[in-house]
């Protein structure tokens, strides 16, 4: 049973940084893909950004050339960096992984293709 555990979120100030982490267990970890999604209130679950089964990331528009994905899979922990954080980043940040079809090279930001999730962290920015 893969489990999914998210750490690292908090209140910061517009054009400050965190680390999210998300430590798993469970599974093989090159087999899988890996992503970060987050959800505002009202808002549908977004994709940020994911790694491929060899490493490839993919980002969402909004973030691009300010998050950056990445894995240690010696550890078996997934890690997203924030950088020039915006209040529209406010959200509830989710981890997410998937080994199924959609799981290629390019691996795929759409939460309908990913079947484990962790529980969340949140994310405050503030103006």
């Amino acid at each position: 049973q893969v489990q999914l555990v998210e750490s690292g979120g908090g209140s910061v100030q517009a054009g400050g940084s965190l680390r999210l982490s998300c430590a798993t267990s469970g599974y093989t970890g090159r087999s899988y893909c890996m992503a970060w999604f987050r959800q505002a209130p009202g808002k549908e679950r977004e994709g940020v950004a994911a790694i491929g089964r060899y490493g490839t990331p993919s980002y969402g528009d909004s973030v691009k050339g300010r998050f950056t994905i990445s894995k240690d899979n010696a550890k078996n922990i997934l890690y997203l960096q924030m950088n020039s954080l915006k209040p529209e980043d406010t959200a509830m940040y989710y981890c997410a992984a998937d080994s199924g079809p959609y799981c290629t090279i390019i691996p795929s930001l759409s939460f309908r293709h990913y079947n484990y999730w962790g529980q969340g962290t949140q994310v405050t920015v503030s103006s």
